[in-house]
């Protein structure tokens, strides 16, 4: 499980586990030590997908389907023993979704809460620009890779922001396989839904995750722009709105 996710601080006795899906080209850097700013109800997971830090060697997953088995087939008995909720940004909500549903219609588990950052909800029409054509220069996707983040800063070694561009590629190339058509399906999940996006970022579309829920659906703006995350005063607020939202499920 090691290779795939990311805990800084284990905690043996905590109510439920948040896990974490990180934006395409992301790692477990940021997300993953959340782990130690949550109190010790709560423990951290952070996904680490193929093609970046310890499995920097690996090949890419071929599709979606491939990445949702990976993670669901190693975590699934840590998700069986206690309640989890899923926090994701960007187009690591696709992943979250993806593994969320398949969770919900093979083995009938689900999270106790959705937490959803800068996104479209799944199953609203959307498209995601197509940049990540084999014959685009790096120092284009660079380039690409700078302006999403708006403020945020891509590290100064050649070589980390070279393969920050790969691991971007190789997430965009599964997010491209991705699907979702709700059709005349009722409502996968019946557990709150929070999305949140900063005030400087695109407006997204998230108001179909009230086709996908029975439970509450709640909005939130922060200031910044599309990993406004990123800031220490809006990852403080993040962090106990996760907490309240935790501690008030049914566990």
């Amino acid at each position: 499980m090691e290779k795939l996710v990311a805990c800084v601080q284990k905690k043996p006795n905590a109510l439920c586990r948040l896990i974490c899906f990180p934006w395409a080209g992301g790692g477990t850097s940021q997300l993953a030590q959340w782990g130690r700013l949550f109190n010790d109800s709560i423990e951290v997971f952070c996904i680490r997908p193929p093609g970046r830090e310890t499995r920097l060697g690996e090949p890419f997953p071929k599709d979606m389907r491939s990445l949702v088995n990976e993670i669901t087939s190693v975590l699934l008995k840590e998700l069986k023993e206690k309640p989890f909720a899923f926090f994701a940004h960007s187009l690591g909500i696709y992943v979250s979704f993806a593994v969320a549903l398949h969770l919900k219609e093979k083995y009938g588990l689900e999270p106790v809460h959705l937490f959803m950052s800068a996104a479209h909800a799944p199953n609203v029409s959307y498209r995601i620009i197509n940049i990540m054509k084999q014959n685009h220069k790096k120092s284009e996707l660079l380039a690409y890779v700078g302006m999403l983040g708006g403020n945020f800063e891509l590290p100064p070694n050649e070589d980390i922001r070279r393969n920050i561009a790969l691991a971007f590629r190789g997430d965009a190339e599964v997010f491209r396989t991705f699907s979702f058509e709700k059709a005349d399906m009722n409502s996968p999940f019946s557990c709150d839904v929070t999305c949140f996006r900063g005030s400087d970022d695109k407006i997204y579309d998230v108001q179909g995750w009230q086709e996908l829920t029975n439970g509450v659906i709640s909005f939130y703006e922060l200031p910044g722009d599309h990993f406004y995350l990123l800031k220490p005063s809006n990852e403080s607020f993040l962090i106990k709105h996760i907490t309240t939202c935790i501690e008030n499920a049914d566990l």
